[in-house]
């Protein structure tokens, strides 16, 4: 039997004043909206992508308060996601601009507004994490434990 092997992500619920910071992106030729995410890199601590993938996606620097849940989500039958989501709060809903060129535009939106259904979510972990956050789910970042990352950058199997 094939071993498991689902794509580990990290996503950021980008809170400020009851909005909340959606992505625009272009998939298959249809737009679609996520919160600020991406895929875990080798030798990088989840905080760390959490952060990256904010910056990359928003041009916001920016460190998490909190994890919000780890999701599993399966989009196919071939295609499984581990995804580990974020709570990044901010003061002010800055203007800003993605450094990736995937990123179509930034909005600020309602909890209505995403729920809606006049735009289209590139999950349903979209709304789900939101809903979660709003619920007060969520556990403090000292769950999360990198030191050992360093083992791999030394050369041990």
């Amino acid at each position: 039997m094939e071993r498991y092997k689902p794509n580990v992500t990290v996503a950021c619920v980008v809170h400020c004043d009851g909005k909340f910071l959606m992505v625009e992106e272009i998939i298959d030729g249809k737009s679609v909206f996520n919160q600020p995410a991406g895929h875990l890199e080798a030798n990088e601590s989840l905080i760390d992508a959490c952060k990256r993938e904010l910056y990359e996606e928003t041009g916001i620097e920016a460190s998490p308060s909190k994890l919000i849940g780890v999701y599993q989500f399966s989009a196919s039958s071939t295609l499984a996601f581990l995804r580990f989501t974020f709570l990044v709060e901010l003061e002010s809903q800055c203007q800003s601009s993605p450094k990736d060129s995937a990123i179509h535009a930034l909005h600020w939106l309602s909890l209505d507004d995403i729920d809606s259904g006049s735009r289209s979510l590139r999950s349903p972990l979209v709304s789900r994490c939101i809903h979660d956050c709003l619920a007060g789910k969520g556990c403090t970042l000292e769950l999360l434990d990198s030191t050992l990352l360093s083992i791999a950058a030394k050369g041990n199997p």
